[in-house]
């Protein structure tokens, strides 16, 4: 089971949006729309992390914030405020009152995915494997290096960033409205055939003579990581 992520928002399309995007990166998620609810929700069980918008009914986030480092229970569990009040006066609000980090909406959703890595490594190193393994593909995060079957590849940043989101979830095919959201971002205005030119790229990049194209295309659908394809090309 993945690291345990509670979404504390009370906009129904962005809440639907990040745990799509968190689940597809292994991560366990539960969702609340008031701040009053989160409290009792945070009494039953303790997640990893919190995202917390600062807007919400019944509670404000701000003061569910303070709350939660009160008590001992949650004094150290790691919180990133989302919220659209970008002044400079609202983030030092937000960070001393407990906050460990601050999103400014409308953000990135991969930017916000690397923080929510960062954070839980140093909250929780064990849970965020910093190496991605699949087939004879190797994915390093924190030196953003890629190599096949022992050989360095080189792949341009866009590149990395697909081939990582595909390998955390190896044979889950994803549309590419999602590749869409998850590597340029839901406020990013592009055609999905951006898509199609990119992963175009990361084949020829991970391309090897004698061996299989890991990045399987389902019609009509979209992309997947193929995790049988190191049997079934060795075989």
């Amino acid at each position: 089971m993945g690291p345990r992520v509670l979404i504390v928002e009370d906009e129904e399309p962005l809440t639907l949006l990040l745990r799509y995007n968190l689940e597809a990166e292994g991560y366990e998620v539960d969702c609340v729309g008031r701040g009053d609810e989160a409290e009792v929700r945070l009494r039953e069980q303790v997640p990893d992390l919190v995202l917390l918008d600062w807007m919400l009914p019944g509670l404000s986030g701000i003061e569910l914030c303070r709350r939660i480092r009160i008590r001992p229970e949650t004094e150290r569990m790691p919180i990133i405020m989302l919220t659209a009040r970008g002044e400079e006066g609202d983030r030092i609000r937000g960070l001393s009152t407990g906050a460990d980090d601050y999103i400014v909406k409308p953000f990135s959703v991969p930017e916000l995915l690397a923080r929510v890595r960062a954070l839980l490594r140093r909250a929780k190193p064990a849970h965020i494997a910093t190496l991605l393994t699949a087939g004879d593909v190797e994915l390093d995060r924190e030196t953003h290096r890629v190599r096949r079957a022992g050989k360095e590849l080189h792949l341009g940043p866009t590149e990395f960033r697909l081939l990582e989101f595909l390998m955390t979830s190896p044979g889950r095919v994803f549309t590419r409205e999602h590749l869409l959201n998850a590597v340029w971002g839901h406020d990013v205005y592009i055609d999905e055939r951006t898509v199609d030119v990119h992963v175009g790229r990361l084949r020829k990049a991970i391309r090897m003579p004698d061996r299989p194209d890991p990045i399987r295309t389902v019609r009509g659908t979209g992309y997947s990581f193929d995790e049988t394809f190191a049997r079934d090309g060795q075989g």
